[in-house]
């Protein structure tokens, strides 16, 4: 590995990842809360339980489009300085209020303030990254995602026990705060802006990113790329996808403790189990994506695997639960596998200009998915008093999300893309 490559991974991806795993912090733990007594200290209905934690989504659906054009237009590194701070605020406020409606009107900010971080954080990379690289780059920032979940059930699991669900939201939510002077020192919005690369790295980064970019059919407008039939079937693809991995990650903690009939303590360190999986499989698939430029046998086959793994644990039923939690497992590992791959096609179909907007429309759409997810997997324990009817819906969910990426993705390289790769086989050289 050159210089230049060393430099970008060592000094961006970790940025990337602790930025990405402070905004997952304070999305997540809201699950632990629930589980941990706050829907009993507010006298929080299940129904009302459910619209809380979807309601995030719901933010989060809405603004995701605006942030990414203000990121790719203007500077991804501003916007992001700004969401550390007031996602910061928001989820240390969530501690502090004693009325539903403040919570209401708290968790859906905390979905408009953080809805520009993941389309802006892809575009960051895409201007830092190479087509051959990106797979991986995306999946090193996504992984901030189960690595969070993963020490964040442990941790949230011992500040309930130990301190209860208020200070759990104080503690988690300061971070971002002082997280944000460190983004904003770090890090620069392109190759040409930033003083650790010097001339000659920064000519061979641009040479090689502007030859991928004239491999992509050209798109005129955001207008034409929105009405692109791969963009309508991704969005929808994604939705589903998000439909099971919200209505696991935001549920996962009350399903262990009611059906196992666990401590918070045992609660947490049982929730962390399907995100180490998740780590595992999702480097190990952004690995293999990279290697073959293969990104569709990546996404839908563990797709499936996780709708399987839901109707599984489904069918093993109250009776059985060790066996159902290890499903549960293969399940949460499955789903999360396939981001890297996926989020690296968007930027390999579509050109730069209507790239950032196409990834806040897909992300949109993935929000929306999820807002469902948590929203009806609440609703169904709630009203069945049992966790049949949810996992079923997620299975159908992650089954009908299968079907979408085998229909939406292709298999073939163009010629286009075939010429690129001739072209730029010596400007690779400087990053593989």
């Amino acid at each position: 590995m050159t210089a230049v490559a060393r430099k970008r991974w060592i000094r961006l991806i970790p940025v990337a990842f602790i930025t990405y795993s402070l905004a997952y912090l304070d999305r997540a733990n809201f699950g632990f809360a629930t589980a941990g007594g706050m829907a009993v200290d507010l006298n929080i209905t299940a129904a009302t339980s459910s619209l809380l934690g979807s309601l995030f989504f719901l933010g989060y659906f809405f603004f995701q489009i605006p942030g990414a054009l203000y990121a790719a237009k203007k500077s991804a590194k501003k916007l992001i300085f700004w969401s550390l701070i007031l996602w910061g605020v928001l989820a240390m406020l969530t501690g502090m209020i004693s009325n539903v409606s403040l919570l209401i009107v708290i968790r859906f900010m905390l979905g408009v303030v953080e809805s520009a971080v993941m389309p802006s954080m892809l575009i960051f990379l895409s201007r830092w990254f190479t087509k051959n690289e990106r797979s991986r780059a995306n999946t090193f920032l996504i992984l901030g995602n189960p690595v969070t979940i993963l020490w964040m059930s442990i941790l949230s699991g011992y500040l309930v026990n130990s301190l209860g669900w208020r200070w759990m939201f104080i503690l988690e939510g300061f971070p971002a705060i002082i997280w944000a002077f460190f983004w904003w020192r770090l890090v620069e919005d392109k190759p040409e802006n930033a003083k650790w690369l010097n001339d000659s790295e920064k000519s061979t980064l641009k040479e090689a990113l502007i030859l991928e970019q004239q491999a992509i059919k050209p798109v005129k407008n955001y207008g034409k790329a929105f009405k692109s039939k791969v963009v309508v079937l991704l969005c929808l693809q994604y939705a589903f996808w998000s439909i099971g991995v919200y209505g696991f990650v935001l549920w996962l903690p009350d399903i262990i403790k009611k059906a196992g009939e666990m401590n918070m303590v045992e609660t947490g360190w049982l929730s962390a189990v399907p995100y180490l999986l998740a780590v595992i499989a999702m480097l190990g698939a952004s690995w293999l994506s990279d290697k073959t430029m293969n990104r569709k046998i990546f996404i839908w086959p563990f797709l499936l695997i996780g709708a399987v793994a839901f109707y599984g644990s489904y069918l093993a039923g109250h009776s059985n639960f060790w066996l159902s939690f290890v499903l549960l497992v293969i399940a949460g590992g499955a789903m999360y596998a396939p981001y890297g791959p996926f989020f690296a096609i968007i930027t390999e179909i579509l050109p730069s200009n209507v790239s950032g907007g196409a990834i806040a429309l897909i992300n949109s759409f993935g929000a929306l998915g999820s807002f469902f997810g948590a929203y009806f997997v609440g609703y169904l324990n709630g009203q069945t008093g049992s966790f049949d009817a949810s996992f079923v819906f997620m299975a159908g969910s992650l089954f009908l999300s299968a079907l979408l990426t085998m229909v939406a993705v292709g298999n073939k390289k163009t010629k286009a893309v075939k010429k690129l790769n001739i072209e730029t086989s010596n400007a690779r050289m400087a990053f593989d």
